[in-house]
């Protein structure tokens, strides 16, 4: 089966993009503008110098991954740099499993990893771009200056 780019991402309306970061300015700054969005709810972002960044959301991670656009372009072509950013055989299984994404929608952690969840089908459920990004944003900034192996209960409201 061959995969492509458009089987690794989402479309996300681009005029509301900064609705997206605006829960995870603590982490990635007011200067960074999404650019893409992969299936499972990674951001890649880029800033007024045309760096671009990979926001791993699983664990709350930024990370400088290309000077300029153009450079990460190029890494978009190296097999195993797609792999770790777009984690393409966990993504092809999501495709090819029961939840389907409808347009605005990408596969989101049950159980984030950073609190012990894993990377199968299992863990993951379609949601909406924005609720994704804004409730993971809540609890990487609620945990993000605790150590190690320090005991969390999330607790939800309806």
């Amino acid at each position: 089966m061959k995969i492509s780019i458009d089987d690794l991402t989402v479309k996300f309306d681009n005029t509301s993009a900064d609705r997206l970061v605006e829960r995870w300015v603590w982490l990635v700054g007011t200067d960074k503008t999404p650019i893409l969005i992969s299936a499972i709810g990674d951001m890649f972002l880029m800033d007024r110098d045309q760096k671009v960044y990979w926001l791993e959301v699983g664990g709350g991670e930024l990370t400088l991954i290309a000077d300029s656009v153009q450079a990460f372009e190029e890494k978009l072509t190296d097999i195993e740099q797609v792999e770790e950013w777009f984690l393409m055989d966990l993504t092809t299984s999501l495709r090819l499993s029961a939840i389907r994404l409808k347009d605005g929608q990408v596969y989101s952690y049950k159980k984030l990893p950073i609190l012990g969840g894993d990377y199968t089908v299992e863990n993951f459920a379609a949601l909406d771009i924005r609720e994704h990004f804004g409730y993971i944003g809540d609890i990487h900034k609620q945990i993000k200056d605790l150590p190690g192996g320090t005991r969390v209960q999330i607790k939800t409201v309806d």
